[in-house]
């Protein structure tokens, strides 16, 4: 029991012996720290004494209000600095009163990629969505080149009645083409989308027959234009009217005149217009 106390006693005053020397050179250290660092003053200096910039002292001790467009300011070396006044930026009158010279616009970098070359192709099996625009395999679609692309669904209005002119142009034109082939200028590797070109059907010119007709309008500066006038003088297609002959007695179908019974639906049996 005595042997423990002994080295508890130990223990204790090892502890005790090792906080007294860090505490000892803490002090030594604050204190080399306190005399190698004198206490510093800021001083503020009294707003009295800061010059004007705006003005300078004569040898008499006037103040003198400076003026900064004669002030010049020199720098390191004695090189002049240059005023970043905003007026400073502006060109000068010497360069706005003369007048503009137009130069020689830059050379490209690179060649500009070539179009391919349109070649004639026969194409098959069109199919009239409006007049002037023939789709071809299901996904390609051809307008035809200097007309204004019109759409099944106009509608003209004469003598105070309106008739679906879009529909009739439409049927004329499939009633041209009678599923002809078609001799167009197509890019070589064919189209994507719709393709704005020229064709002929049996060496007419499918765009020419719509303008006489009546049945297209022509883009400014289209040769198409004078033909397109020739019809509107001569109140054809859109620009007269209604070409259907309406008095006519609808025929009414028997059902024991359709093959096999079938039972038709008003529907299914819309006539193309």
């Amino acid at each position: 029991m005595k042997r423990h106390l002994i080295t508890a006693a130990g223990g204790l005053l090892g502890i005790f012996l090792t906080a007294a020397l860090l505490q000892n050179g803490a002090s030594v250290i604050q204190g080399r720290q306190n005399t190698a660092a004198p206490e510093f003053t800021l001083e503020t200096p009294d707003l009295s004494d800061v010059p004007d910039l705006g003005e300078a002292e004569t040898d008499s001790g006037e103040a003198v209000p400076i003026d900064p467009a004669e002030s010049s300011t020199a720098g390191p070396e004695g090189k002049s600095v240059r005023d970043i006044a905003p007026e400073q930026f502006a060109l000068s009158e010497e360069v706005t009163a003369k007048p503009l010279e137009r130069i020689e616009a830059r050379q490209a970098l690179s060649d500009p990629v070539a179009k391919p070359e349109p070649i004639p192709s026969v194409l098959r099996h069109p199919v009239a969505l409006s007049a002037g625009l023939i789709q071809f395999d299901g996904d390609r679609l051809l307008q035809l080149d200097g007309l204004i692309a019109q759409t099944a669904g106009r509608t003209c209005e004469a003598n105070g009645k309106t008739w679906p002119c879009g529909a009739v142009a439409r049927t004329a034109f499939r009633n041209f083409l009678r599923a002809r082939a078609l001799l167009c200028d197509v890019p070589k590797n064919g189209w994507e989308g719709t393709l704005t070109t020229t064709c002929t059907v049996d060496s007419t010119d499918p765009a020419a027959w719509l303008a006489e007709n009546g049945w297209a309008e022509a883009k400014a500066g289209s040769p198409l234009e004078n033909k397109v006038e020739a019809a509107k003088r001569s109140r054809l297609g859109f620009f007269g009217d209604d070409p259907r002959d309406l008095s006519a007695t609808p025929v009414l179908l028997d059902e024991t005149a359709v093959p096999g019974g079938l039972q038709t639906d008003a529907d299914t049996l819309e006539p193309d217009l």
